[in-house]
């Protein structure tokens, strides 16, 4: 794995209201190649997190760096032609329009590469291209979360930030959500993923961050982290599904 630093969030506090903080200096380091899990409570500032980071948040204090330049100002459709994606929790797909045409809103920055970028979708996710003229609406919730993280790949991302991409779907499906997860940071995606399968986002990841209350509880490689008593105690009790 490569040890150049991706995406570094310094000291950041941000909340939605005034003066009222969700996130409270809180960091979080990406590197090349990574697979990063956030995990904690409900409340903890998992999703906000991401959110900072995708630019759908003012921060208050700190900064959010990617490959060394200041990207906290910078809005969402800038973060993605620089290289980062997102697939939000819910209404991460149209489902009115088709496969295809959801795809195609997936690369509205680029459109000429669409043959090329379906081509590396379909690949790694071959049910979309049997799908590709069907309507999202009609998919299985483990093939609309499929097309919500290949919309995200379309700009071929540098990185991706999943906000609980298993939640709402059966044991089996959140398993294949993780499998695919696997699969796209296999290809050499960085992936940020925000998830309430604590102990099974820490199986999969490289290291693990525990926020609570907004700010950074532990942190570790995801096996440490599933084995250290303290965070077995206060959190993967509670959070833990047995996949």
């Amino acid at each position: 794995m490569s040890e150049s630093l991706l995406i570094n969030v310094d000291a950041v506090t941000a909340g939605y209201v005034p003066e009222v903080d969700i996130l409270n200096d809180c960091n979080l380091e990406v590197f090349d190649g990574e697979l990063i899990g956030i995990v904690g409570p409900n409340g903890a500032g998992k999703s906000t997190l991401l959110k900072a980071m995708f630019g759908l948040l003012n921060i208050r204090k700190g900064s959010i760096t990617f490959r060394g330049d200041e990207i906290s100002k910078l809005k969402a459709h800038e973060l993605v032609s620089r290289g980062i994606g997102f697939v939000p929790q819910t209404n991460n797909v149209f489902p009115s329009l088709t496969v295809e045409e959801n795809l195609e809103m997936g690369l509205y920055l680029a459109p000429a590469r669409f043959d090329e970028r379906f081509s590396v979708v379909a690949d790694m996710f071959p049910r979309l291209a049997e799908r590709r003229k069907q309507r999202a609406g009609s998919l299985s919730g483990g093939e609309r979360q499929m097309l919500a993280m290949s919309r995200a790949l379309m700009m071929d991302p540098q990185v991706l930030l999943l906000d609980e991409p298993s939640a709402g779907l059966s044991p089996a499906l959140q398993d294949q959500v993780f499998v695919n997860t696997k699969q796209i940071n296999s290809a050499g995606i960085s992936i940020v993923m925000v998830e309430q399968n604590a102990r099974r986002c820490l199986q999969i990841c490289d290291r693990g961050y525990v926020l609570d209350q907004g700010s950074n509880a532990y942190t570790d490689t995801g096996e440490n982290l599933l084995n250290d008593p303290k965070v077995i105690e206060l959190y993967l009790g509670t959070l833990a599904k047995v996949a």
